[in-house]
């Protein structure tokens, strides 16, 4: 049987903070190991769309290679081939290699 004495103590509930912790813990890791990477990269991207100039040679999206001959506010011509030029939206750009 139980004697009363053991019967009347309950357990201590941890604090409010310590139950919060351990999500609290959760979050700074995927911050600092997911998103904060993330926007670094994408931050690194949008300024080299934005750098792009005439001669720099581009890869898009699609797997359009070729080499700026235009620059406007949001799209840019290419050369694809000698004599083929295209329209390219700056958005699709994943890669700029300069001259």
């Amino acid at each position: 049987m139980i004697t009363p004495a053991f019967a009347n103590t309950s357990a201590q509930s941890p604090s409010l903070m310590m139950q919060f912790l351990p999500l609290i813990i959760i979050f700074a890791i995927f911050y600092f190991l997911l998103i904060r990477p993330q926007q670094k990269r994408a931050k690194e991207h949008r300024e080299k769309i934005e750098s792009i100039n005439v001669g720099d040679m581009v890869i898009t999206s699609g797997g359009i290679k070729g080499k700026v001959k235009r620059v406007e506010d949001t799209d840019i011509d290419v050369e694809i081939a000698s004599q083929v030029d295209v329209k390219i939206i700056k958005s699709t750009i994943i890669d700029v290699m300069k001259k």
